[in-house]
């Protein structure tokens, strides 16, 4: 399983790569435009709500998969977006982050929210059928495994998958993508650039 996860972990990296090479960006934030797909999906929020990307038209955002038991990376990262948030001011409210979990098993979408909204207030939580976590995750070639249980608990178990924010203007498109852990500046640098002026 973890010869196959780090095989699907090498394409996406280099699927990546290919993109960011492409769009010959300038800085750690690459620009995807017209190499990834528009925002599309279709996920279940807290409350029983269906959303698509249509629930979030007129808003740029930030999407980043990972899952609320997540011991390092998530926590960092949403850690690091809720500074890009506060950074932004009254510009906030024009984005939102949305955390999608790739372990729909243990995180239900109540879980999510309460997780989410230990960082920010414009952070949304979602998850899904496995099928549809798997068709978005597949959208924008992100590597996820669910690892094999580590005693007679079903649920306990670790997670490994990539790491990578996404970030589409108010119109869905998608236009740049952080591949790796970058700093609060950059972030926010590459987030203000998909706002409108003034």
């Amino acid at each position: 399983m973890r010869v196959l996860f780090r095989y699907v972990l090498a394409l996406a990296c280099s699927c990546a790569m290919a993109c960011s090479a492409l769009a010959q960006a300038d800085g750690p934030i690459h620009n995807v435009r017209g190499f990834l797909p528009d925002l599309r999906f279709t996920l279940q929020a807290a409350g029983g709500k269906t959303v698509t990307q249509d629930t979030f038209k007129g808003k740029a955002v930030l999407l980043f998969f990972g899952y609320a038991s997540c011991p390092d990376i998530c926590p960092t990262t949403m850690a690091q977006l809720s500074q890009v948030m506060l950074n932004l001011g009254p510009q906030a409210s024009k984005v939102r982050i949305l955390f999608v979990s790739v372990d729909p098993h243990r995180d239900t979408p109540e879980i999510l929210q309460s997780y989410v909204d230990a960082f920010d207030k414009n952070a949304i939580g979602l998850t899904g059928t496995e099928k549809q976590v798997a068709d978005v995750a597949r959208r924008y070639r992100v590597a996820y495994q669910i690892e094999k249980p580590r005693s007679g608990d079903k649920n306990d178990y670790e997670v490994a998958h990539s790491r990578g924010v996404y970030m589409f203007d108010a119109e869905g498109r998608a236009r740049l993508l952080a591949a790796d852990t970058e700093s609060v500046d950059a972030l926010t640098q590459g987030v203000k650039s998909l706002l409108p002026a003034g």
